[in-house]
């Protein structure tokens, strides 16, 4: 049965680290995705990623409208030139809220949670969250676009 994770928040060092790649998703990788997926849930979470619940690997869900998505090794392959405004904030930051600048549509690759190759096309909130995530794997929290104060 899934279980809640404890969240990682700023300034934690992990945050600043650049995740791992994931050779293959195992029985350990599936379960920490259900793990995973229930905290994004619980704290009504768009998207989480492994390292703001203390996992140093390249794994992010994701909650879209048909349910969550489970991506490995996610990376984007393609960007619009077109950028959107749009307000951000993220669990490892709570209370904190700001806008950034995103890509309006992107394309991405990953693994699911059975090491298939899969594709999406995103645009919008989807692929904001994505965005937001995957800087998460990097190291980069939305915090690093907003203008110094």
């Amino acid at each position: 049965m899934p279980k809640l994770l404890i969240i990682i928040t700023h300034p934690n060092p992990i945050l600043r680290k650049k995740s791992a790649k994931i050779e293959k998703a195992d029985e350990k990788t599936r379960r920490l995705i259900l793990d995973m997926e229930k905290t994004m849930l619980e704290f009504d979470g768009v998207g989480l990623a492994a390292p703001q619940v203390g996992k140093n690997i390249r794994l992010i869900v994701i909650n879209t409208k048909d349910g969550p998505i489970a991506m490995v090794n996610p990376k984007i392959t393609r960007k619009s030139w077109r950028k959107e405004l749009g307000e951000e904030g993220c669990l490892s930051l709570p209370g904190v809220n700001g806008n950034v600048k995103r890509h309006k549509k992107i394309r991405a690759v990953y693994c699911d949670a059975k090491n298939k190759k899969r594709g999406i096309k995103a645009e919008g909130l989807l692929a904001r969250v994505i965005q937001h995530e995957i800087d998460h794997l990097n190291g980069v929290l939305f915090i690093d676009y907003l203008p110094a104060r």
